[in-house]
């Protein structure tokens, strides 16, 4: 079984080995605090342990949206909930009765892709989540690396612009703050506060509200074909491909996964983002390039990660 614990939702899952769902459940995240966090992932484990056999020393895996200590046990900090040096591995298995296996929700959906979706067959990936910050997660020979502390492949908070936008991080000009879901509205809005005619469709879906124009909102109109919408993901897969093209420079990956909730708009995003990766790509021209594709799991991959990692472990291949 697994669990992916973000910032909106919790979504837990029974899996099999070959990926597939046996069943699931989602709740909204209820508020940020620890000790209701902690309930609601109690409540889903045990309504589908209600549902499904699962063994009792079969471990719950869980992905959490957090910066985790190199043994999993504790989530050191979260941007998005309320977790700070929270010891959550000890305290679920506590509540649970069983053994609980904790890893960074990006890196649970990296492997995931890496056993069941856009990564297989792939030894070598980077995935990315493009939401409303970055995700992402690293798969170096069959493995999921954390780095020394455990908090490694934090993509998203590279700096991309020196004294840029600030961060929920702490720094300034980070990656995410110009390729995710924020930089997409934030460029809409800017478009619609400008009264370019180009932003009218984007203001009409969000109902003469500025402040209610989301994400779905600008990929609805660059599907119409509205100009406004379109330069958004023009401007943010730019900076999307110029990411990937300077963590190629370090990782040398041979495929970039991308998944998340601005993905969704799937070659309005990708394809700026591989043009600006060649354009970018250090020796761009005398070295083979890496792929990049959409992830295939979508919002399960989180859970189902979670589940086939906590798998792994118990088996000892991980």
């Amino acid at each position: 079984m697994g669990v992916d614990v973000g910032g909106t939702k919790v979504a837990a899952g029974v899996v099999d080995e070959h990926g597939r769902i046996v069943g699931s459940v989602r709740r909204p995240t209820p508020g940020h605090e620890p000790a209701l966090v902690a309930d609601t992932i109690a409540e889903v484990v045990g309504e589908l342990l209600a549902r499904h056999a699962v063994g009792l020393e079969a471990p719950i895996g869980i992905g959490a949206a957090g910066w985790l200590d190199r043994d999993g046990a504790r989530v050191m900090f979260a941007p998005n909930l309320a977790w700070r040096d929270e010891p959550l591995r000890d305290i679920i298995s506590d509540r649970l009765g069983r053994p609980v296996i904790v890893d960074n929700d990006a890196n649970t959906m990296a492997w995931a892709e890496y056993r069941f979706g856009a990564g297989r067959g792939c030894s070598e990936l980077v995935c990315v989540t493009v939401g409303t910050g970055i995700g992402s997660g690293l798969v170096l020979d069959g493995k999921v690396r954390h780095g020394a502390f455990g908090v490694g492949a934090e993509f998203g908070h590279m700096q991309v612009v020196p004294a840029g936008l600030p961060c929920g991080c702490g720094g300034q000009g980070c990656w995410e703050q110009y390729a995710s879901g924020r930089a997409l509205v934030r460029h809409a809005r800017e478009i619609v506060g400008g009264s370019s005619a180009a932003g009218r469709r984007l203001l009409e879906l969000a109902g003469g509200d500025l402040e209610r124009l989301t994400g779905p909102d600008v990929t609805t109109a660059a599907r119409e074909g509205d100009p406004a919408a379109v330069k958004c993901f023009e401007e943010v897969g730019y900076w999307l491909g110029q990411g990937l093209a300077s963590l190629t420079a370090v990782l040398d990956p041979a495929r970039f996964v991308i998944g998340g909730g601005v993905s969704d708009a799937g070659e309005l995003l990708l394809g700026p983002a591989r043009a600006q990766f060649r354009a970018a790509l250090p020796g761009r021209g005398h070295r083979p390039e890496a792929e990049i594709v959409l992830a295939h799991l979508g919002p399960d991959a989180g859970f189902v990660g979670a589940a086939d990692l906590a798998r792994t472990i118990k088996l000892g291949r991980a």
